[in-house]
């Protein structure tokens, strides 16, 4: 593929999580020939292109602004005009409002081209030492009602999952996380490629134990292994009816069996009561 830049073409590029000597020859080719440069934050970016002497118009696009500044932006690549999608570190469209751009942009017939570099989650899982052959990316979990049935869905996954954390939610996730999963292996990856990057290879409960007495500090992908195979469960070949009423009998009320029913089964207890209907 020839390197000059297309008109009317939106450049998915990556910049480095953390250590700007990670930036390739390419993005920086990029960045400086490009019409101009969509960004999470102009501050941030603006940082990065003056490391490297760019000077471009920079634009933001945002999660709160993704709607209006979409829409700006995908006329502008209309009218011939090429532009840079960056992130704050990074790949866009990763955990990121760049997914929706990119989607507008193929609905318009507008080309999209990506310029590959630093990802947090792939840089993570390489250094962890866990099971890269099958794995699934989580991004941050949901701070909603969603969040349970995320949780619960990954009750049985064997494959090892990649999460995205901050430092001020980690403790609480990390108890979720042993809540709905039992314990685990976790790499907890924190401030990949900067001066403080560390890898804590333990278990959720000695996590948890860890952070309890002192604070977490930076970014954090947490690489969490997948659930280990067991003997065939009890339930195996029972209906959901008959796995319900062995906790009934057990004492416990029809909603709660339901519920025990459902984290055996490793689905959300709405599945549960809608089949009992």
């Amino acid at each position: 593929m020839a390197n000059e830049i297309e008109a009317g073409a939106l450049y998915v590029v990556a910049t480095p999580i953390g250590n700007l000597s990670d930036i390739t020859e390419r993005a920086l080719k990029v960045l400086s020939e490009v019409d101009f440069i969509a960004a999470e934050d102009t501050r941030v970016s603006g940082l990065l292109l003056s490391r490297f002497d760019i000077r471009k118009n920079i634009v933001n696009y945002f999660e709160h602004n993704k709607k209006s500044a979409g829409e700006k932006i995908i006329e502008e690549l209309r009218s011939g005009c090429s532009c840079a999608l960056v992130t704050d570190a990074g790949t866009p469209a990763i955990s990121d409002p760049g997914t929706e751009l990119c989607h507008a942009a193929r609905c318009a017939g507008i080309k999209v081209i990506p310029v590959p570099g630093a990802c947090a989650a792939i840089t993570a899982l390489c250094a962890s030492g866990f099971d890269s052959r099958r794995f699934i990316f989580e991004g941050f979990l949901p701070q909603d009602s969603e969040k349970e049935q995320v949780l619960t869905s990954l009750k049985n996954e064997k494959r090892t999952v990649i999460f995205y954390e901050a430092p001020h939610r980690l403790k609480k996730t990390l108890s979720e996380l042993y809540e709905a999963l039992d314990d685990r292996r976790i790499c907890l990856c924190r401030e990949l490629t900067k001066i403080n990057e560390e890898f804590i290879i333990t278990t959720l409960s000695e996590a948890i134990a860890l952070y309890n007495e002192k604070e977490p500090r930076g970014e954090y992908v947490l690489v969490l292994g997948g659930a280990e195979a067991s003997e065939e469960v009890f339930w195996a070949n029972l209906s959901v009816e008959q796995h319900v009423d062995f906790y009934t009998e057990k004492g416990l009320s029809k909603m709660d069996a339901i519920k025990a029913c459902a984290k055996d089964r490793g689905v959300a207890k709405n599945v549960i009561y809608k089949q009992m209907l």
